[in-house]
Parts: C-alpha cells; sequence; structure tokens
C-alpha cells in the first residue's frame, strides 16, 4: 500500500496511545460495547496497522468492554448461481467448500480490520454464512450466539444484541453509508415494498457440508426503493445518518485525521425505523417497537 504522504497529512505516525486518547476524547469509554467500521486510510499512517487500531479500541473500553465487527464472508457462492447451467451448478455444489467461522475470510470490502479482529485469540464469530459478525470481549459470545438463520439482520441477530446491550456504533473514519446497524432498522421498518431475497450457500451440520437456503432482506441492493425520497446519485444510508446528525444524534471528532463519528445503538435504529416509515409510508411516530433510549448523555 502507497503510504506516501500519510504521516504528514496526520501529524506524524498515528500510534496507539494516540488513537486511544483521541477515542476517549470523541466519548468512548470503559465497559463499552461498541461496533465499529473503520477506513485505515482516513486516519493516517497507523504504526502497527490494524492490530494498532484494535489494541486502542481495547484500552479504551477495557476488560468489561466489547468490539464486534461485520464481516460477512469473501468467498460466498453468488446469490444467482441457480441461474448457470446445470452442469455448473452440479460442479460448484458438488466442490464449494462450507462456511467456516474459524477459516472463512471475511469480506474483504469490509476492510482489513474485520478479519484482522476475527483472526485474534479469544475473538468469537457467528454461524451465518452470508452476514457473519466477530466479536472480542465481555459478552462477544452473547453478541453472537445462534444468529438466526432467516432475518439474520431482525430479532435474534447481534445488531439486535447490540441494541441490547446498550452498544455503540463508532466510525472510525469510514463513510457514513457504511453503518450496518441501519439494516437491523430496515428489517424492523413496516413500509410498502419490502424487498427479499433467498439464496443458497452450504454451510457445516455436524461436521457434514450441507447446503441450506436462507431469506433475508435485501441488503445488497436496498430493502426499500428510496429513489422517492433520497436524490439520485446519494446513498440512502449516507442520507439517513446525515439527517440523523442533523438531529442532534451522535457526537463527532478526529481520531489521527479522520472525521470520525460515535452514535448510541439504540437511537440509530429508533431514528431509522421513524425516518424509513415516515419517508416511505407515513407511519412514523409512536409505534412502541423501538428499542429504549440509551441514557448516555
Amino acid at each position: 500500500m502507497d503510504d506516501m504522504g500519510l504521516p504528514e497529512r496526520s501529524g506524524g505516525p498515528v500510534t496507539r496511545s494516540r488513537i486511544s486518547r483521541d477515542l476517549g476524547a470523541l466519548g468512548l469509554g470503559d465497559g463499552d460495547v461498541v461496533m465499529f467500521h473503520t477506513r485505515m486510510s482516513a486516519i493516517g499512517y497507523v504504526a502497527g496497522g490494524p492490530q494498532t487500531v484494535i489494541g486502542a479500541l481495547q484500552d479504551v473500553v477495557g476488560a468489561r468492554g466489547t468490539l464486534m465487527v461485520t464481516c460477512g464472508w469473501n468467498d460466498a457462492p453468488p446469490y444467482d448461481f441457480v441461474t448457470w447451467p446445470q452442469d455448473r451448478q452440479d460442479a460448484l455444489r458438488a466442490e464449494h467448500p462450507a462456511y467456516d467461522p474459524v477459516l472463512s475470510e471475511a469480506d474483504h470490502d469490509n476492510g482489513r480490520l474485520p478479519e484482522a479482529l476475527r483472526r485474534l485469540p479469544g475473538a468469537v464469530r457467528s454461524r451465518h454464512p452470508d452476514v457473519s459478525f466477530a466479536a472480542l470481549g465481555a459478552v462477544a459470545a452473547e453478541l453472537t450466539a445462534d444468529h438466526p438463520w432467516d432475518d439474520p439482520h431482525g430479532p435474534g441477530s447481534p445488531l439486535a444484541r447490540l441494541v441490547a446491550h446498550g452498544g455503540r456504533v463508532l466510525l472510525l473514519g469510514a463513510p457514513l453509508d457504511t453503518m450496518t446497524l441501519l439494516h437491523h432498522a430496515e428489517a424492523l421498518a413496516e413500509a410498502p415494498g419490502k424487498r427479499f431475497v433467498d439464496y443458497e450457500q452450504p454451510i457445516l451440520v455436524e461436521g457434514r457440508r450441507v447446503w441450506r437456503r436462507f431469506h433475508d432482506i435485501d441488503s445488497e441492493h436496498g430493502a426499500f426503493d428510496y429513489s422517492t425520497v433520497v436524490p439520485e446519485g446519494r446513498d440512502p444510508f449516507e442520507v439517513i445518518v446525515r439527517d440523523m446528525l442533523i438531529s442532534g444524534i451522535g457526537r463527532r471528532g478526529v481520531v489521527g485525521a479522520a472525521d470520525c463519528h460515535l452514535f448510541e445503538a439504540a437511537e440509530v435504529v429508533g431514528f431509522a425505523i421513524d425516518w424509513i416509515e415516515s419517508k416511505l409510508s407515513g407511519q412514523g411516530g409512536g409505534r412502541g417497537i423501538r428499542p429504549p433510549w440509551s441514557r448516555r448523555g
């Protein structure tokens, strides 16, 4: 990777202690349960790379805290392989390796940090092949256990448990549209035209490779058609998060050279459900199913 210019932009190398100080100033603290999304290049030249970032996060949340990332599966079979000629489908079904939470690489599109975290001693990863999450810390097992096979962004998912644990979301130099928690809001929102996908992937059942069918919201192309409420060329999640920030939800700060944001997970989900329902169907406000608001200031 070309790091030319990064030290100058970030005022020198970004060290573990510097990241820890900046995260503390942003509002992250001891005992926090935090899901984070990172763009390493935005931080500057990080001395030590992903392990430095993870170490700094651990320093701040401490032994009582927990870190969580979205992983996915980099080598998952494509959703549309069932439309291939039969001989090609048969070849894929016969030999495509099963998803293995320990061995299967995290989706490279999610950056370097998810793969680095899931490999650390003590980290645990959820069982869902397409929507896996990894966590490290005090409540890691509780966040990732028994990930629902169907509706994996909805009730009982690691995202739902993040909210239940009073969790937070940290965008560590990552764009606003990377906030995976908004898929949980989509799964819960009640608005016309919600879109779903069905697909097949191989998993391990008692050590045996089995192809299983899954059902989920369409997280790839959008669970809803936002074209009537989001300007052309804008990402719906980016628009929702910007509106969230305008409303006063979330904190902003700088870590290294990166513009960063810290949110309360319950506030994110509550705001996003109301946004989706009010914009798409006029149902927003007071449905009574939103998670309780966090008591953090």
